[in-house]
């Protein structure tokens, strides 16, 4: 039976005077009931050891184990599609360094653009556009950026997945970083949808607004620390994963519908799930205010009661 093995997470252990114990990946602990069995040989046949004895008694512990889900096949991961192997980045090259080796790592061809740097003493240059964006035709777009997203920026790049491209971002906010949900089909969740849900949930929407659209004074730079960047990389670098080999969400909020929070101090990361905005109707043009009606000249008497 070498198909028999422990799924990734589960362990068993042997407990001194109480036989053997399952740990669940999750962490809570089993008892297992093997009557007379050989604990040995169950062992063996858990860990798909060739040649491992199976009476009727440990095919039914083995069985038991299999329906509980604690077994996996032993396939190897899904391999990185040739078709989306290109994925396009661009951005701040301390989030991007550490995503391409991420990304070269589990078979993906990323390749860097960089971007005219933002500054505040010169006019910031225009936005790529969705054509340029999707020069060289990649599977997907990742923008990383150091700081709030200025209003605009990101409006072209939210087009990417009406032309097939899946669109990945993550930007800063003091100091914290927020990665973004995947797009990767009309209908998913954009940045715009992003900035929506946030500002529809803020009790300082004006300020927040003013804040992302500047002028700000800050105090001292916050410099992405390495661990907060490969943290970082590494959230974005497992959702392209994910989309682009099908492998599902374990657990917790799908992928892409999921806004993900990184408190740059602790390395801490809480999720948020988020909703696309649904589209509404443009709100029609104000019609003409109607000119007062001059009172008549005569005004009609009302009908006596006869």
């Amino acid at each position: 039976m070498p198909r028999n093995r422990l799924a990734p997470g589960v362990e068993v252990v042997a407990v001194p005077g109480r036989g053997l114990a399952v740990r669940t990946g999750e962490g809570e602990f089993l008892t297992v009931r093997t009557r007379h069995a050989d604990e040995s040989a169950l062992l063996s046949l858990l860990s798909g050891a060739p040649g491992a004895p199976a009476d009727g008694e440990l095919r039914r512990l083995v069985r038991g184990f299999e329906e509980a889900g604690y077994l996996a096949d032993a396939a190897p991961p899904p391999r990185w599609p040739a078709a989306r192997r290109d994925v396009r980045l661009l951005g701040e090259p301390a989030l991007t360094g550490p995503l391409a080796a991420h990304l070269t790592a589990l078979g993906a061809a990323p390749r860097t653009t960089p971007l005219a740097p933002r500054t505040a003493s010169a006019a910031p240059a225009a936005p790529p556009g969705t054509e340029e964006l999707l020069e060289g035709n990649p599977a997907a777009v990742v923008w990383c950026l150091d700081g709030p997203v200025p209003d605009g920026l990101w409006d072209a790049a939210d087009r990417l997945p009406e032309h097939g491209t899946a669109w990945l971002r993550c930007h800063r906010e003091g100091l914290r970083a927020y990665v973004e949900p995947l797009a990767a089909a009309p209908g998913d969740v954009t940045a715009a949808h992003v900035r929506a849900r946030r500002l529809a949930a803020a009790p300082a929407h004006r300020e927040l607004a003013a804040y992302w659209n500047g002028p700000r004074t800050s105090g001292e730079p916050v410099r992405l620390a390495v661990t907060a960047a490969a943290l970082i990389a590494a959230l974005l670098a497992d959702d392209l994963a994910r989309w682009a080999t099908g492998a599902p969400d374990a657990t917790g909020v799908p992928a892409r519908r999921r806004l993900r929070q990184v408190d740059l101090r602790t390395l801490t990361v809480t999720e948020h799930p988020v909703l696309p905005v649904p589209a509404v109707a443009p709100t029609p043009a104000a019609a003409p205010a109607f000119a007062t009606a001059p009172a008549p000249a005569v005004a009609p008497r009302p009908e006596e009661d006869g």
